[in-house]
């Protein structure tokens, strides 16, 4: 992390005599750790390529059953298998479910350093001249940001292999986990879980659990432990304003044939003010007030405000300097993507036939994809739009005035698990004895994973429990996981399988 001395967790401060033999553990097994996660990392895994996606599914599961996990995959009509592993005590009396996806979002190699399907270790970010070593290389005094390059080295394998190495520290310690363990891995998280509920609808005998842990998303900018207690939910739209059906001469007929990238760039002014405030009639109606423990959770948080804007290039942030902590517990309207005509040397003095945008909303309780699909095309439809969904033909475009195709994308729901929530309660106890400070709790995440779906589905609470490092180039090219962040995903995991039970009761 750039600037950073912190650790995500500072292992030597760790209580636990359980921790001191981990650490022994992970020193000596090191590089055979990386040497199977590297093989993990080495399949290509969108969720679109189906053998790929098999292949990754089989290698997870071969994963769990060295380790004396019972497993199975789980499909539905269409979709990639959905990986499920249980690991029974007898005597423990609660359950908890571990979920992580294995599929990943698509790369862009000639951005990329290295091939992202070729694992590269590093002994410090690529930004700050990190070289190339060896996992034989890798030393314990704590000197290098030693960092593993590959697509889903964080989003999402990280807390897979963090789980199995969890599973062989209990096992060479002949511990039998404290709760009954579940696993969930699933290949189409990053494609928005469109089979997902059917299959946990189809398969709730095997999903019955008290709680469920979804290990995805970063740690705290500042480097220190969180629980997540909601996330924001999220809907895509892409949309096309059309014109004239071919290009016209800006000359000739400019002022005159409606230009479709001013009539799409007035649409986006109006949805949204330059303080990121929605201005779509009803948008923030019914929307769920933060409750006075969420506000005081929120002045907890780390102020790194000032850091992030000096670290991402900024002179400013929206809302007069809010803090992001706040604005997370807000709806959003981003603009993800615009396109239309040309630019520099290929820009021509012409009309473009249309022009697109991208956008995606995150949405806060208690508001629904449903209404605000409805609210953001009656907003649309009162600046005059035609709204299609679908290409229009010859006959749309010569009867209808400011025509416009909508394509909306299946999303998540928000949601928000209260901070005295006993299962969250029993977590924070249970990490408490074994970071050198407490976990952060934070009310929502900024980004959205299926927490409601799975909250709906299967009846129980649901917690965010995100290990990986939050400078790390998710989604995006030279994608990597911080190895002391793995390194402490496996104790963070050890400790609540071992342990989780009793503080719990």
């Amino acid at each position: 992390m750039t600037g950073l001395v912190c650790l995500f967790i500072s292992l030597p401060s760790m209580a636990t005599p359980q921790t001191v033999r981990l650490n022994e553990y992970i020193a000596k097994h090191k590089a055979a750790l990386l040497k199977e996660y590297s093989a993990l990392l080495s399949i290509p895994n969108l969720a679109s390529d189906t053998p790929n996606i098999r292949h990754n599914a089989e290698a997870i599961v071969g994963m769990l059953e060295r380790r004396g996990v019972e497993t199975r995959l789980l499909e539905a009509a269409g979709s990639p298998p959905l990986v499920f592993g249980e690991v029974h005590n007898p005597d423990a009396k609660r359950t908890v479910i571990f979920y992580a996806h294995y599929d990943g979002q698509p790369v862009d190699p000639p951005r990329w350093q290295d091939n992202p399907w070729k694992p590269v270790l590093r002994d410090g970010r690529l930004e700050d001249g990190g070289k190339v070593v060896e996992a034989s290389d890798i030393d314990s005094g704590g000197r290098h940001d030693y960092r593993l390059y590959a697509r889903s080295s964080s989003d999402d394998k990280a807390p897979i292999m963090a789980l199995a190495a969890a599973l062989d520290f209990l096992n060479a310690e002949k511990t039998a986990p404290s709760v009954n363990l579940k696993f969930l891995f699933e290949g189409e998280e990053e494609a928005g879980s469109p089979h997902l509920p059917a299959l946990l609808n189809a398969n709730k005998h095997l999903f019955k659990a008290d709680a469920l842990f979804i290990c995805d998303g970063p740690v705290d900018q500042s480097g220190r432990m969180q629980l997540v207690f909601g996330a924001r939910g999220t809907m895509g739209l892409e949309m096309t304003v059309y014109g004239p059906d071919h290009p016209l001469h800006s000359g000739h007929y400019g002022n005159w044939a409606p230009n479709p990238i001013a009539l799409l760039s007035n649409l986006l002014a109006g949805m949204r003010d330059g303080d990121g405030r929605i201005l779509i009639d009803g948008f923030y109606e019914g929307v769920r007030p933060v409750t006075e423990k969420e506000k005081r959770a929120i002045l907890e948080m780390p102020d790194i405000d000032d850091r992030l804007r000096k670290e991402y290039g900024l002179a400013w942030s929206e809302a007069d300097g809010a803090r992001l902590a706040e604005r997370i517990l807000l709806p959003a309207l981003n603009i993800r993507g615009i396109r239309g005509g040309a630019l520099g040397s290929q820009a021509a003095n012409a009309i473009p036939s249309e022009a697109s945008a991208s956008i995606d909303f995150r949405l806060v309780p208690d508001q629904s994809p449903a209404k605000i699909r409805s609210l953001v095309e009656a907003h649309i439809q009162k600046k005059d739009f035609t709204i299609l969904h679908r290409d229009p033909d010859r006959q749309d475009r010569v009867q209808h005035p400011r025509l416009i195709k909508l394509e909306w994308e299946e999303g998540y729901p928000p949601y928000r698990l209260p901070l005295d929530d006993q299962f969250g309660q029993a977590v924070a106890r249970t990490l408490a004895g074994a970071l050198s400070e407490p976990p952060l709790n934070l009310p929502s995440l900024g980004g959205s994973v299926p927490m409601k779906m799975f909250a709906e589905a299967l009846g129980i609470p649901v917690l965010g429990l995100p290990i990986v490092n939050y400078d790390n180039n998710q989604h995006g090219p030279n994608e990597n996981i911080r190895l002391r962040n793995l390194w402490d995903g496996i104790s963070v995991f050890a400790e609540l399988m071992a342990r989780l039970g009793e503080q719990w009761e």
